[in-house]
C-alpha cells in the first residue's frame, strides 16, 4: 500500500505545514511548490535548489502523482478531452479548448454527479464519489505541462480555468477550495481571479462561502425561470428555489472579481426556450436586483442531446430569438459556440465511465413521467 503523501492535494499553506512537520522552513516550501507548479517537476532529485537533506528525505515520504490517462481524443476542432482513471472502476474528464486569445480547461470535481440534472447525460450516469484535492489540482498539472511539452513551448498554455467538468463543485468544497488557491497562487499557476470560474446548479450555502473563503467568477446553472419547471430539470432547486438562488447571486456580487454572474441556460426545444419564457426571465433579473437589475450575462448553450432525457435541441431560429428578446430588455446575452461534439466533450456529454451506486436510472425513469410545465403556468408581467 502507498503511504506517501500526494503534494498536489496542497495549497501553498498546506505544503508549508507539511514542510513544518519536516522541520524546514516555509521559503522551502515555497520552492518545492514553485518547482511542482511552475515547471511540472515531480522529480525530486531534479529540484537544484532545494537542501540535499530534504531532496533526499522526500522520496520516502512525498511524491507528485497525477492521475493515470485512460485515453485521450483530439477533436478536429483542436479540443482535447482526457479521461483520467480514479480508481474503483470510475473515470472522470477533462477538457481543453483552444482559443485565439485564451485556453481554457474545464476540470471535473466529482466521479459522476448527484444532481441529476435531466438534460445533463454525466447526471444520467449517477454519482461515485468526490474528487481529492490532489485528483482535481491534478487535472490541471498534468493538462498544463503535457500540453506545453506537445507544443514546444515554456509558456503557460492554460489560462482559463472553468470548474464545469463532471460534479457539482461546491458539493465537493472542502477539496475544491485548496485546488482554486493552487490555480490563483503566483507561486504557481497565478491565474486571475476572473479567469478562474466555479460553476454551480444553486447550492445556496456554499455560494456564501465560497464569497468569503475565495471569491472566484461564478456561473450558474438556471436553466428555467420558474420553479415548477426548474425543479423538473434541476431537482436541486426544489431545496434552494430560484428566489433563494438569484438572492445569493446578489450578495455574491458584493465579492466578485466580475460585476456579473454568468447565468447558463440549457436550450430546450418546447420547454424553456418560449417567448414566455424570456420574458420571465427578464422579469426576475429585475425583481432580483434593485433599480438597475441583477448585474449578470446570460450564457444560451445549445443542447446536446441524447436518448435517456426525453429531450431535442432548440431550433437556430429560436434560440436567436430568444437572445434578441433578453438583449433588447439590456441583458448581455451570448449563444455558447459548441466545441468537441465529436468526441462528445462538448457541455454535458462529459459521461466518462462511472459506477452508479445511486439508482440512478430509476430516478431517471420517475423523473420522464413527470410532465414539464405548460406555457399556460406563465404569469407574463408587464415590463
Amino acid at each position: 500500500m502507498n503511504t506517501r503523501t500526494n503534494l498536489l492535494d496542497f495549497d501553498l499553506d498546506g505544503l508549508a505545514a507539511f514542510c513544518e512537520q519536516l522541520g524546514e522552513k516555509r521559503f522551502r516550501a515555497t520552492q518545492l511548490f514553485r518547482w511542482i507548479h511552475q515547471r511540472g517537476a515531480s522529480d525530486f532529485s531534479a529540484m537544484s535548489d532545494l537542501a540535499k537533506s530534504l531532496r533526499e528525505k522526500l522520496p520516502g515520504i512525498a511524491e507528485v502523482r497525477a492521475l493515470p490517462v485512460v485515453a485521450e481524443h483530439v477533436s478536429a476542432d483542436g479540443t482535447v478531452k482526457w479521461l483520467f482513471d480514479v480508481g474503483g472502476g470510475d473515470a472522470v474528464e477533462t477538457v481543453f479548448i483552444p482559443e485565439d486569445d485564451r485556453g481554457t480547461l474545464c476540470i471535473s470535481s466529482q466521479a459522476g454527479c448527484a444532481v441529476n440534472c435531466r438534460f445533463c447525460s454525466t447526471g444520467h450516469q449517477g454519482f461515485s464519489r468526490n474528487l481529492t484535492t490532489a485528483e482535481i489540482t491534478g487535472q490541471l498539472w498534468y493538462a498544463e505541462h503535457a500540453l506545453r511539452k506537445r507544443l514546444g513551448t515554456s509558456e503557460r498554455v492554460v489560462s482559463n480555468v472553468v470548474m464545469m467538468g463532471m460534479g457539482e463543485p461546491l458539493q465537493n468544497y472542502s477539496a475544491l477550495v485548496p485546488s482554486l488557491r493552487t490555480m490563483l497562487d503566483d507561486h504557481a499557476y497565478g491565474m486571475s481571479r476572473r479567469r478562474v470560474t466555479v460553476s454551480t446548479s444553486g447550492v445556496v450555502p456554499m455560494i456564501d462561502r465560497l464569497s468569503q473563503d475565495c471569491p472566484v467568477a461564478l456561473a450558474v446553472s438556471l436553466h428555467a425561470p420558474i420553479d415548477t419547471l426548474r425543479d423538473n430539470l434541476v431537482p436541486l432547486n426544489r431545496k434552494y428555489p430560484i428566489a433563494e438562488l438569484l438572492d445569493a447571486c446578489k450578495r455574491y456580487l458584493e465579492f466578485a472579481p466580475r460585476d456579473f454572474i454568468t447565468f447558463e441556460y440549457c436550450m430546450l426545444d418546447g420547454v424553456n426556450d418560449l417567448p414566455e419564457h424570456a420574458d420571465r426571465l427578464i422579469a426576475l433579473v429585475r425583481e432580483h436586483g434593485g433599480g438597475a437589475g441583477l448585474s449578470c450575462k446570460f450564457n444560451l448553450i445549445p443542447f446536446n442531446p441524447f436518448p435517456a432525457s426525453g429531450l431535442t435541441r432548440s431550433p437556430r431560429e429560436r434560440v436567436v430569438a430568444f437572445a434578441k428578446r433578453l438583449s433588447d430588455a439590456g441583458i448581455v446575452t451570448t449563444v455558447r459556440k459548441t466545441r468537441g461534439d465529436d468526441i462528445d466533450a462538448a457541455c454535458g456529454q462529459l459521461a466518462g465511465d462511472v459506477k452508479d451506486r445511486t439508482r440512478v436510472e430509476d430516478r431517471i425513469a420517475r423523473q420522464r413521467r413527470i410532465p414539464l410545465v405548460p406555457v399556460s403556468a406563465f404569469v407574463t408581467r408587464e415590463s
